[in-house]
């Protein structure tokens, strides 16, 4: 099965290699469309966005034209209604055939998108929103990182909000974000207005571009360099209607809507550029020829193992994600938003979050150690910069460190694994009794007196409440 690139070929692994059988019609007909979007517009601007270190709006005006920024939106609010399955190939596509950085881009809007959904039914500001996405080509973007927190996205430390006569006075600062001070709108997770110290309430908001405090032009990095990922900080009131469910909502929106959404997003972009990896190193192992031996370099079995390798892993990645995106359509009515605005408590993705979490890391390790096999087989000419291998590689490390980073997520599922799901702790509130009390041991008599001083001076306030 040959793809073409244009009126050529595909230089890449041939279509025989893409798991079509799980695809609608309609869907390998958007896959053409984007394929072909990617050759004209897509990949030509990545090669300059990453000389140049700019955001490619022109390739998110490009998506827009496809009506991709709308793609999981319902159609009832002007979107295409794709399902999970759709928009991982989505995602893959952008990567491997077009922009890496652009696919991030998209990644993060979508997830924002998928927040938005969730809770878009009978609230004016968000389907305004949602009805608007393509026809003015608006990308969002998810600003959920915290400075103190780290990897773990959904621990936001340095936030808050209030409810004033006005509206909601949110305060957020953001490590990480996507497009930051270039997306048209942001939404982002804080701790609840009611807020007691239980990290678990949360609440999420929509804003607007002139709401936020981004860092556009900031971004220096080792690779995806259209990302221009940086920091946020958003101090501001807005409307009542702006916060994205009710007061509290933000765990359950995590659970159904932002993770499930963003590790398959991750799971296609990434095992997207391992593709493209494995497809620019084959147009130059096919090509190279050894005279001397009357060999192209493809000719030799230990290349030919190399490539099976690259080839089979990619494939388990692959479809590993796809077999997740089919599990949350099926348990979803086909991947509908409808199912919450019948039911705002339904919570039919939630039970996949291990799965989920799984995609994730083995999508980014994929492409993390293919990109290093397939620069090893190119040699020296794949660490020149017009193969266009050595930007795949800067590109592909970042997902390996993305939030939650895989060190993380290999700690959480381990855990999860050999403790059960309540052993995970998200947000850091079950004591570690065993500890406790062995730390407690090691303790001589004075220090056991200044502690019990302490937890009494901690209770003091508690009794007068």
């Amino acid at each position: 099965m040959t793809r073409m690139w244009g009126d050529q070929p595909y230089f890449g692994l041939d279509a025989s290699f893409d798991p079509d059988w799980l695809l609608t019609e309609a869907q390998k007909e958007l896959r053409a469309e984007l394929i072909e979007l990617c050759r004209t517009t897509l990949r030509p601007n990545a090669v300059e966005a990453d000389k140049k270190n700019f955001y490619p709006r022109a390739n998110v005006d490009a998506l827009a034209s496809l009506r991709l920024l709308g793609l999981i939106v319902p159609k009832q609010f002007g979107g295409r209604g794709e399902n999970t399955v759709g928009a991982v190939m989505v995602a893959e596509t952008i990567a491997r055939y077009g922009c890496p950085s652009t696919a991030l881009i998209y990644m993060m809007h979508t997830v924002a998108v998928a927040g938005l959904c969730y809770r878009a039914k009978g609230n004016a500001a968000i389907e305004n929103l949602l009805s608007r996405l393509d026809d003015e080509a608006l990308i969002g973007t998810a600003s959920y990182t915290d400075p103190e927190t780290g990897g773990h996205f959904w621990y936001p430390k340095m936030s808050g909000a209030k409810r004033t006569e006005a509206g909601w006075h949110v305060q957020k600062k953001a490590a990480w974000t996507t497009s930051s001070g270039y997306a048209d709108w942001y939404i982002s997770q804080t701790t609840s207005p009611d807020f007691a110290g239980d990290y678990s309430d949360l609440s999420v908001f929509l804003f607007m571009k002139d709401e936020v405090n981004g860092a556009p032009g900031k971004w220096e990095a080792m690779g995806m360099h259209g990302n221009q990922s940086g920091p946020v900080e958003i101090d501001t009131v807005v409307p009542f209607d702006r916060i994205v469910g009710w007061p509290g909502d933000g765990a359950a929106s995590n659970d159904e809507a932002i993770d499930p959404l963003a590790m398959l997003m991750y799971a296609g972009s990434y095992n997207g550029l391992g593709l493209a990896c494995i497809d620019v190193a084959k147009s130059h192992v096919t090509r190279k020829a050894h005279v001397q031996y009357a060999r192209r370099v493809a000719d030799y079995p230990t290349i030919q193992d190399s490539f099976g390798r690259a080839v089979m892993e990619g494939q388990a990645s692959r479809l590993y994600a796809y077999a997740l995106a089919k599990a949350l359509d099926d348990a979803t009515e086909n991947g509908s938003w409808e199912i919450y605005y019948k039911d705002p408590k339904a919570m039919p993705r939630a039970k996949f979050a291990v799965w989920a979490f799984q995609a994730k890391f083995l999508s980014t390790r994929f492409s993390y150690e293919v990109s290093d096999k397939m620069l090893a087989t190119c040699g020296g000419r794949g660490y020149m910069a017009d193969l266009g291998l050595e930007r795949l590689v800067r590109d592909s490390k970042a997902g390996w460190i993305m939030g939650p980073s895989n060190e993380i997520t290999a700690q959480l599922i381990g855990k999860w694994a050999l403790l059960g799901p309540d052993a995970v702790d998200w947000w850091n509130q079950r004591v570690d009794e065993p500890v406790m009390m062995n730390e407690i041991g090691k303790l001589d008599a004075e220090g056991k007196r200044r502690l019990i001083e302490k937890l009494q001076a901690g209770l003091m306030p508690q009794a007068a409440e």
